[in-house]
């Protein structure tokens, strides 16, 4: 069984399990974790969107290449996709609700 599909999706949310940030961290020092850690997982997306279009790409051309490759890829760039879009919902949510409290 192939298992290298669920290791990048496993490498993906590695950088999201953070035990937050230690007592002698600054804030300022969290804020750059947490930019780092956003640009990286949108480098993927970037990237499994990327490689989708290029196989994509060499399948319209008539290149050798298996229809079971561009599909997976495609799916990868999709699901990778509607994962960071369903994580972004859920951070403007949270955002919304603080900004709903009353202090």
């Amino acid at each position: 069984m192939n298992t290298a599909g669920i290791n990048s999706v496993t490498q993906m949310v590695k950088p999201f399990e953070t035990k937050g940030p230690t007592p002698t961290s600054t804030p300022y020092e969290a804020q750059k974790s947490f930019s780092s850690v956003l640009k990286q997982t949108i480098e993927n997306v970037n990237e499994s969107q990327l490689q989708s279009d290029v196989l994509t790409e060499k399948l319209a051309r008539g290149e050798n290449i298996d229809l079971h490759q561009v599909m997976i890829a495609s799916q990868k760039a999709s699901i990778t996709l509607q994962g960071t879009l369903e994580v972004r919902n859920k951070v403007i949510e949270a955002y919304q609700e603080m900004m709903r409290m009353q202090v």
